[in-house]
Formats: structure tokens, C-alpha cells, sequence
């Protein structure tokens, strides 16, 4: 595709960028190779099984949590599928609206909110999942099962990495500091 960059021209670029600089370079490929597959899976994956469903990614991602947890607490969906609680709120609305998603009322604290899936969502997933695992059969068919085997266990023992020490590094580089707000990306009102 014209305009389209090559992985291969970043790692070029970034060589260049960072020739002199003390850094870790093993590991900065690692991390950015970590996030140039999630984005190209994610849109190979939403500009194909997802489009012709008509959900996006984050939506399919809330489906998938509630099918696989069974019914929980928004601030579980949420934390699992990666995204604010204000966020979920949007879309469990529209996955509502669709006829996929039941919200309902916490037993015992009325503050909580359970969502869990109807029967037309239970049936969407075993219907679509089908077609999205052919597409992740697609995206690492240029590895063979124990290569797709290891990548899994090495990522998650990042993922592990993060989870078990994640919060004590972060106290550790703010140095007793609270941290800061978390920003939109929008600048400040003036």
C-alpha cells in the first residue's frame, strides 16, 4: 500500500534516533514489538470478523470477559478487558441496546452493577468465536504450534512481570510522590 511503513524502516529509523544513547536495546525491541502486534492484530481483527458483526474491539473484548467469568461486577469487566469503568459504561449500553448484554441490580450492595450475557449474546459468541479464531490462526501462521506456544508464555510472563511488581516499581519512581492525574490528551482549558 502506498504510504504504508514497513516494520522494518521503523527498526532502521529508531537505530538511527538512538545511536549514542545508553539504552537496553533488546529490551526496547521486545516492548515495541509487543505493541506493533497488538495494533496490527487488533485492526487486522476488527477490520474482519468484528466489521461484519458490527462491534468493535473493545466491545467484542467485554463480550469475551462476561462469556468467560460468567456474570461480574463492572469494575471486574473492566479491569479484565483492559479499559475505565467509564468507558464499559458505554459499552455495555450499546451491547444492552443490541440485545447481547444484560445489566442487572448486586444482590447485596445496591451501588454494584452485574452484567451478564442474554442468550442472543451467549449464541453471537459460539457463532462468531469460530471465525475470530480463524483469524488468529491467520495472523501467526508464520509460526508453528510450539513457537504460538512459547510466544504465549513468554508474553505471559511479562504480563506476570507487571502484574506481581508493576505497582511497587511505579511507588518506586514516583519516590513517595503521589501520582499524577491521569490526562485525556486534551490540553488544559485556558
Amino acid at each position: 500500500m502506498p504510504g504504508r511503513r514497513s516494520i522494518t524502516e521503523a527498526e532502521r529509523l529508531a537505530r538511527v534516533r538512538l545511536d549514542g544513547m545508553a539504552v537496553r536495546r533488546e529490551q526496547m525491541a521486545a516492548v515495541a514489538n509487543i505493541h506493533r502486534a497488538a495494533a496490527v492484530v487488533r485492526h487486522h481483527l476488527e477490520n474482519s470478523v468484528l466489521r461484519g458483526s458490527d462491534l468493535t474491539w473493545t466491545a467484542f473484548v467485554v463480550l469475551w470477559v462476561v462469556w468467560v467469568w460468567g456474570e461480574s461486577e463492572t469494575r471486574r469487566v473492566a479491569e479484565e478487558a483492559g479499559i475505565s469503568k467509564g468507558t464499559l459504561t458505554g459499552v455495555a449500553r450499546t451491547l444492552e441496546s443490541r440485545g447481547l448484554l444484560r445489566r442487572g441490580e448486586h444482590p447485596t450492595d445496591g451501588r454494584l452493577v452485574l452484567l451478564s450475557l442474554t442468550e442472543r449474546g451467549e449464541a453471537f459468541l459460539r457463532e462468531v468465536f469460530p471465525a475470530f479464531n480463524d483469524e488468529e490462526v491467520f495472523v501467526t501462521a508464520r509460526l508453528d504450534d510450539q513457537e504460538c506456544r512459547d510466544l504465549a508464555d513468554m508474553l505471559r510472563r511479562v504480563v506476570l512481570q507487571v502484574e506481581e511488581h508493576g505497582e511497587e516499581r511505579r511507588d518506586a519512581l514516583r519516590d513517595g510522590a503521589e501520582p499524577a492525574p491521569r490526562r485525556s490528551g486534551r490540553r488544559a482549558r485556558g
